[in-house]
């Protein structure tokens, strides 16, 4: 019999323990999920107006307060602005302080409990927004002696911080939901000071202690009012090893809970959530008494745990319950934020959201005032819309089909409005899908962007860019004419020397040197012919001109033409470098002829202008080959180049000369480009300037062998 009750002992304890640790086990579970939940729910809360304060120091009536704090109608327009934003938006209060802490306007600015003209420098929040960060702030109300928390954003212009917004949000929603739970809930911020929770009698009170420079920082911010001194929390937190959390004690009530604490660190907060242990003493005492009953009561047993799987189960289903319902909540929450802060990001540009069958649902207040229709006429609409321009119903019916079937161009529609007025309005529609916190595709959101200004300014410079063009053309025509009387000129000034001088050779009866100067008068006839159909083929830019030469022999025929001649007549030695091997490139021969003529010429022409001895002007025309380039340097000892000439050498009409064009230098490049060379021009070291072309050398095929 010993035994027997030794086992029936043994079996007892056996039970109690089982129990003990399998509710206890039960118990720890439904404190995380609950702490889970509470936590989403307590994140959601003090998120949920964070953007607010953002949003409100982008508004530019904000920043003119700021500049202009003694202007009433400016503060009278930001009282205004703010109170319609702090009602949209659903927050307890919205108020704009600047950078002294100082209020300026206020969402509660026509209340007895006003917070305009009072100060809140001492507040983090205030020296966090200061600082150029976002600041988040729990703490009992300065002005109205009410808790909340405080969100802010900096107001800043041109880099500086100028000011900061505000908004405080109540947590009580939250609050009277912990109130309808059986056991306490409460928060603690970083430093254990619980301000939040389902006991009144707990708030403000510390949870460890406090080192003296926290109380004089909590007291100095004033978080938890003017009067708070530190005073511990009356119960008492015993840490559990062998447990996910701590068992809380109250002194002199006998009563005892399960603690379990949930950090935040996003906020800096700890959510801990309690159940009472009675239930733990309960399912222990059942355990014995099941166990005493055991051997003889299989039946009652038997239904015991078929009711405490029901209570279980009802627990269960109980917190399902009210995780959905959170959850519910929360998904409204979500769902109201992001409608409304999509509606913030986009107050400058017109908002327009349909269903999937074209029906509009939605437009803000830019949308209304871009086609003067107000909401009320515009919402419910179906295709056709009233703003639809008549003359371009077709484009508005494929674009909105378009749309309607998701193939809408990321780059936008451009399309034409009919303002109630009559007035035409140019826009640009940016559509998107409109989607739902479930990810459900709901409709169409599409921006719409006034583009008006825009279009006129286009269509002033089209009308600018078509005068232009007539002036342009003007012009063309009088270069061309200009070129053709400059190439001329010394082919023309050639025939006058050579008729000339046949005369006086006919008088004279010298028959073989008269018919070397015909002929010689016949060949510049030929070559100002040439150069005339020459020009008129480089005009239309017609290439077949283009031909295989040889650059030293054109600077033979130059020389041979006028250049030698030339040389002689202005006293100038005319020196010779030319490569050994022919430089042949592809090029117009008469026109390169007349390029190195003009050249040749000019600096003839600045050497007679220029105070140095006779003696001492020299041409000297080089040739080489460079890096894949035939290349010609035509160099004299002139004046060289001033800076100032230098840069405006090639433009068109710009001479040093009183009886010179100033196209020259601008045809002679023109001619070098189009052969696929430039012309290039520096001074000349110990005095003088140097013209250098360069032309792309030309292959020469080989020969094939026999």
């Amino acid at each position: 019999m010993a035994a027997v009750f030794g086992l029936a002992v043994l079996l007892i304890l056996g039970a109690g323990e089982w129990a003990t640790r399998n509710e206890l086990e039960t118990q720890w579970d439904n404190l995380r999920r609950s702490s889970e939940v509470q936590a989403l729910a307590l994140r959601g809360v003090a998120t949920r107006y964070s953007y607010l304060p953002f949003t409100a120091a982008q508004q530019p009536l904000v920043a003119d307060l700021l500049r202009h704090p003694a202007s009433q109608s400016v503060r009278e327009a930001a009282n205004a602005y703010l109170q319609a934003v702090n009602a949209h938006a659903g927050s307890d209060t919205l108020y704009l302080m600047d950078d002294k802490g100082l209020t300026l306007a206020s969402s509660n600015w026509d209340t007895p409990s006003s917070f305009v003209d009072q100060n809140y420098s001492n507040r983090p929040y205030f020296r966090d927004a200061l600082h150029g960060q976002a600041g988040r702030f729990y703490g009992v109300g300065k002005t109205t002696g009410e808790p909340g928390l405080f969100a802010s954003a900096p107001v800043q212009r041109d880099g500086k911080v100028i000011g900061v917004v505000a908004v405080k949000v109540r947590m009580q929603p939250i609050v009277d939901t912990w109130a309808q739970l059986l056991d306490p809930v409460f928060v603690t911020d970083e430093r254990g000071i619980l301000f939040l929770g389902s006991v009144s009698s707990w708030l403000y009170k510390t949870s460890k202690p406090l080192p003296v420079e926290a109380v004089r920082q909590v007291q100095h911010d004033e978080q938890y009012g003017a009067q708070w001194q530190p005073a511990p929390v009356p119960w008492k937190l015993l840490q559990r090893p062998d447990q996910p959390g701590a068992e809380l004690r109250l002194p002199g009530s006998g009563k005892h809970y399960l603690a379990f604490a949930e950090h935040l660190p996003d906020l800096g907060w700890t959510l801990t959530l309690t159940a009472d242990s009675k239930v733990v003493a309960l399912a222990r005492q059942q355990a014995w008494a099941l166990a005493s009953l055991a051997s003889g009561l299989l039946v009652l047993g038997a239904l015991y745990w078929q009711l405490r799987e029901r209570r279980l189960q009802e627990n269960r289903q109980a917190r399902i319950e009210l995780e959905q319902r959170v959850h519910e909540r929360t998904h409204a929450l979500q769902q109201a934020q992001a409608f409304r802060q999509s509606m913030e990001d986009s107050l400058l540009v017109g908002m327009r959201a349909r269903d999937l069958q074209g029906r509009i649902v939605y437009v803000n207040a830019a949308m209304c005032d871009m086609v003067g229709y107000a909401a009320s006429e515009l919402i419910g609409c179906l295709p056709p819309y009233p703003y639809w321009h008549p003359d371009d119903l077709d484009r508005h019916w494929n674009d909105s089909d378009t749309s309607l079937a998701g193939k809408a161009t990321p780059q936008g529609n451009e399309n034409r409005l009919r303002h109630r007025n009559g007035s035409d309005v140019y826009t640009m529609f940016y559509t998107a899908r409109l989607i739902d916190g479930d990810g459900r595709h709901i409709g169409w959101m599409s921006s719409v962007v006034d583009i008006t200004a825009q279009k006129r300014a286009e269509e002033q410079q089209q009308q600018r860019e078509a005068q232009l063009q007539r002036v342009q053309r003007v012009i063309t025509v009088g270069e061309m004419a200009s070129t053709l009387a400059h190439e001329l000129n010394q082919p023309l000034a050639a025939l006058v020397n050579y008729a000339a001088a046949a005369r006086a050779l006919a008088a004279q009866g010298r028959t073989e040197l008269l018919n070397e100067s015909l002929a010689a008068l016949s060949t510049q006839a030929l070559r100002a012919a040439d150069i005339v159909g020459r020009i008129r083929r480089w005009v239309r830019q017609h290439p077949e001109a283009r031909e295989p030469c040889d650059l030293n022999a054109a600077v033979d025929q130059s020389l041979g033409l006028l250049l030698r001649a030339e040389a002689r007549r202005h006293g100038v030695a005319v020196r010779l470098d030319l490569a050994p091997e022919p430089l042949r490139v592809r090029a117009d021969r008469v026109l390169l002829e007349q390029v190195v003529l003009n050249l040749g010429l000019n600096a003839l022409q600045a050497m007679q202008v220029h105070a140095t001895p006779p003696m001492d002007h020299e041409l000297l025309l080089r040739t080489r080959a460079d890096a894949g380039h035939a290349c010609l340097e035509v160099q004299d000892r002139g004046p060289g180049l001033p800076p100032e000439i230098a840069e405006r050498l090639f433009e068109p009409f710009f001479t040093t000369r009183s009886d010179g064009l100033g196209l020259g230098l601008n045809i002679c490049r023109s001619i070098v480009e189009s052969m696929g060379g430039e012309l290039l021009a520096r001074n000349r070291e110990g005095g003088g300037a140097v013209f250098e072309i360069r032309l792309p050398l030309h292959a020469t095929p080989p020969v094939a062998s026999p």
